[in-house]
């Protein structure tokens, strides 16, 4: 047995094995000892199956699957602790021709690089205290969508719900025949109804209006049948209602305003903390030179492949282009890649984290706030998944790791404004 690497690239590595068939005879001889065993053909007792009618019958399957076993306890026993692979290993070759064995992999190498200055790093994150006056607009949408709709006469404004026939029409503006849809209800208020209430703003009750929607190809014609106008009648601010909206957990007016001041305080802050953390991790990574492993790449992609796979019911959709997916995502795999290694070399700096009894019971107790459940559901929920529990553990620790970078790098803080504009040019930059 023979094993050569062959460096492709600083993190890629071609590993080659290679054995004859006397490395693998005693192998190969104890598995037809134990398939002759197993083996029952007509004419012969069980277990007595001459050695050379089984190899001749079954000899190519028996060697193979053999064949694989041994690549894997060699793979595992000497590849792995000289080389200490990332990634999930790739056979790219396989051959056993002439009682002569062949493999190459393809393997990973951790990348070397040295962490960047952490106080060079700038990082954004949004700082916003809530107002008593968002309280009160907060307040007085939750009364508007608690409340009922009631019908009236006259012009619809922009506050309105119109209840419309939608007919579809084809490009010459006739009927298409069987794509109509009744009774269909048009909050104007949504930010998503722009259109309808554009073309909507001034009619009444009875009116037909003929609209477009869209742009080029993806444009859609419509006439609207306006059935109905109604307007928003808010709901009542009590004791009751207070108490209701909050789960009990307001008893009146007053508490019921700290209540969601709070929740809404809750969002900020969560807002702020993700818009660091993906921040922190974006500016990590460009700051940071270095090669991901094509092995580790591809595991990434696939993940992501196989996490729409679980969202879709496990069954990708029948025009899921596997391949163009992979291609869109791999400057974000690449990313991830990085972050993967970064945050281990982080680990390593950070020499004080650790997991403690009780970072645990403080993060399932989190999860079970968050899920509804009690603390011992979660626990139990846990202590039956291994691979959830490691991944707490995984959880915590980066969590710890954030906590440090606050402190490390250095922040720039953002108004609720200056977040809202940043992330609407994003959004403008990725749509181009």
């Amino acid at each position: 047995m023979d094993i050569s690497v062959e460096k492709l690239t600083s993190v890629d590595k071609e590993v080659t094995i290679k054995a004859d068939r006397e490395d693998l005879t005693p192998k190969f001889d104890e598995a037809y000892k134990k398939y002759r065993g197993q083996i029952q053909m007509p004419g012969f007792r069980p277990g007595k199956v001459p050695l050379s009618i089984v190899k001749k019958r079954f000899g190519d399957e028996i060697e193979m699957e053999e064949i694989n076993k041994y690549i894997q306890e060699v793979f595992e026993k000497e590849v792995v602790p000289e080389y200490e692979p990332i990634g999930e290993p790739e056979m790219v070759d396989l051959q056993w021709e002439n009682d002569q064995l062949e493999v190459k992999f393809k393997i990973g190498a951790k990348p070397e690089f040295e962490l960047k200055e952490l106080s060079e790093i700038e990082v954004e994150t949004m700082v916003h205290d809530v107002t008593d006056e968002e309280v009160d607009k907060e307040i007085k949408r939750t009364l508007e969508q608690q409340g009922n709709w009631e019908e009236v006469e006259g012009e619809i404004e922009e506050d309105h719900r119109v209840i419309v026939d939608a007919q579809s029409l084809d490009e010459e503006g006739n009927p298409v025949e069987g794509e109509i849809d009744e009774d269909q209800a048009l909050n104007l208020k949504d930010e998503g109804a722009s259109e309808f209430r554009e073309a909507l703003i001034g009619k009444k009750s009875g009116d037909t209006v003929d609209m477009e929607v869209g742009e080029g190809e993806e444009k859609d014609r419509f006439r609207l049948y306006v059935k109905k106008v109604e307007k928003p009648h808010a709901a009542e601010l009590t004791d009751e209602f207070a108490n209701e909206q909050s789960n009990g957990e307001a008893k009146n007016v007053d508490e019921f305003k700290s209540f969601i001041k709070s929740r809404m305080q809750q969002y900020y802050d969560q807002t702020g903390t993700d818009l660091f953390r993906q921040d922190v991790i974006t500016k990590l990574t460009e700051a940071h030179d270095f090669e991901i492993p094509e092995v580790f790449k591809t595991q990434i992609l696939n993940n992501y492949v196989e996490y729409l796979k679980q969202q879709s019911g496990n069954e990708l959709p029948p025009d899921f282009n596997e391949e163009d997916y992979k291609e869109r995502m791999k400057d974000q795999a690449k990313e991830e890649g990085k972050w993967f290694f970064i945050n281990e070399a982080l680990q390593e700096k950070f020499e004080d984290i650790e997991i403690k009894p009780e970072d645990i019971d403080e993060y399932i107790a989190g999860e079970a706030a968050k899920y509804g459940a009690t603390v011992d559901q979660m626990k139990q929920y846990f202590a039956q998944n291994p691979k959830h529990l490691e991944s707490l553990r995984t959880n915590i620790r980066e969590n710890k790791i954030f906590e440090k970078l606050k402190d490390a790098v250095n922040i720039r803080e953002l108004s609720k404004e200056e977040f809202r504009e940043k992330r609407e040019k994003e959004n403008e930059k990725q749509e181009s």
